[in-house]
């Protein structure tokens, strides 16, 4: 599900919070204030019958590049598909939205993610050096994002 404005905020932060590490939470403050920025949306996932929110994704569009900002799913959930769902109706929105491409940045040693984005196409696209508070790097990864034609006719 897409959500936009400030107004999913809340959930947003709640979700996230159970998704990261105290230090690595985003509140709810924060995610109004992104939320709030032009070309910013954010969707959760859900599992099972009762459809509550199992994930989160925060993305940006600028111009014809989308920007994955946020991804997280809730610990009990992880390995189920709720990360591939979530990223794939981010790219959808992105690409409703005009971007031709998703970037993201993720941890050189985060094995699951890279283990993710890579089932998912994604290609290296450059390295940034100390990237994370703690010093660690980051890969930038790019997906190409299917047409519009492609994804009219599917």
């Amino acid at each position: 599900m897409i959500l936009a404005g400030p107004g999913p905020a809340a959930l947003l932060a709640v979700l996230h919070a159970q998704c990261f590490p105290p230090g690595e939470r985003w509140d709810e403050a924060a995610m109004a204030s992104l939320l709030a920025m032009p070309g910013c949306f954010g969707c959760v996932a859900g599992s099972g019958t009762d459809g509550e929110p199992q994930g989160l994704a925060l993305g940006r569009v600028a111009a014809d590049e989308a920007e994955l900002l946020t991804i997280g799913v809730l610990p009990a959930a992880r390995r189920g598909g709720i990360g591939v769902r979530l990223l794939r109706e981010l790219g959808m929105e992105a690409l409703v939205r005009g971007a031709g491409c998703l970037f993201l940045e993720v941890a050189v040693g985060n094995t699951a993610a890279l283990a993710l984005y890579d089932s998912l196409g994604f290609t290296r696209a450059g390295l940034r050096r100390r990237y994370y508070p703690d010093g660690g790097d980051a890969l930038v990864l790019r997906q190409a994002l299917p047409d519009r034609l492609t994804v009219h006719n599917a």
